[in-house]
């Protein structure tokens, strides 16, 4: 599936989702550099900022950077926050009618009085290289072509790698059900041939549940919710949570990263373990460049290569 080893050379049970992205973006660089000898296509990705929020700047800054460099056109509108619903729903419009844009992200969260879901419908699904128009989720779930969301697919591609490539039989279990990660994983794992569990809130014990996963993807929002004895021996362990705690051994009010899994507590029992960050966090940027591809080859009518 990829020429890239992504468990650290340090500590063989951590996969190392920075490596994995990096070889994944040279691939991607390594297809726009053909498009464009080949078809004169320079694919473009269009993200659509409105509002000031920090963190959304950062990400979005590192979109245009990663994009650029692997010889991709970069888009960027900064709407300001008070920018009415129908004026973003326009630029989405615009963007759809342009034939220099083949990927469409608005970025998330969007101000109170935007529906973020009036957003997504209104992208053109073939444009749609964050995978979330219901028409893409549809296909998803249909087992049809179409733009898969960047983060699940992701973990695809590194669960893929720390089983050797075939997950076909494998008992997978995915904690938690939101239409941005724990849906489309738990279908992208269906579709792998796996047998696929969704635990949440509401799952009479959990952690018994959790225990049964070859494959254990955590994508709940819990700071290091999943403990030692949530775990099989030898389990692969996909840490999707992205969670801020104090750290008041780096100072007041200083704050650190951690995942929905107690890695520490765990990575004796584990097989594989994605920390955080590091491991499926750099995955989203590189995905999002490979479904830009992926998106520009469907719309001329070209196949899109098969290490994607």
């Amino acid at each position: 599936m990829t020429n890239t080893q992504p468990t650290s050379p340090s500590d063989p049970k951590r996969i190392d989702g920075k490596l994995f992205a990096a070889g994944l973006r040279e691939r991607v660089g390594r297809e726009v550099a053909r498009l464009a000898q080949d078809h004169s296509i320079v694919p473009g990705l269009a993200v659509v900022l409105v509002g000031e929020d920090p963190a959304s700047q950062v990400y979005v800054r590192n979109k245009g950077i990663q994009t650029k460099e692997a010889g991709m056109t970069s888009f960027e509108y900064k709407l300001p926050a008070d920018t009415s619903e129908e004026d973003l729903l326009a630029k989405v419009r615009e963007l759809n009618a342009d034939p220099a844009v083949h990927g469409i992200l608005v970025q998330f969260p969007v101000p109170d009085h935007i529906s973020q879901q009036r957003v997504i419908d209104t992208i053109s699904p073939d444009k749609d290289v964050d995978g979330l128009h219901p028409i893409n989720a549809g296909r998803l779930a249909s087992g049809l072509e179409g733009m898969v969301p960047c983060t699940p697919f992701g973990c695809l591609l590194l669960a893929r790698d720390a089983t050797g490539g075939d997950l076909s039989g494998k008992h997978a279990v995915v904690i938690g059900r939101s239409n941005l990660v724990g849906k489309p994983i738990a279908q992208l794992l269906l579709n792998e041939n796996c047998t696929v569990t969704i635990a949440h809130s509401r799952t009479d014990d959990i952690a018994a549940v959790a225990r049964q996963a070859d494959v254990l993807v955590a994508a709940v929002g819990r700071p290091q919710m999943v403990k030692r004895d949530w775990v099989k021996p030898g389990a692969v362990v996909l840490d999707v949570g992205i969670n801020r705690i104090p750290a008041p051994e780096k100072g007041e009010g200083k704050m650190r990263l951690v995942g929905d899994v107690d890695y520490k507590d765990v990575i004796d029992v584990v097989g594989k373990i994605t920390p955080v960050p590091g491991g499926v966090g750099p995955m989203t940027i590189a995905c999002l460049l490979r479904n830009t591809v992926v998106a520009a080859c469907r719309l001329h009518g070209i196949t899109p290569p098969e290490y994607f």
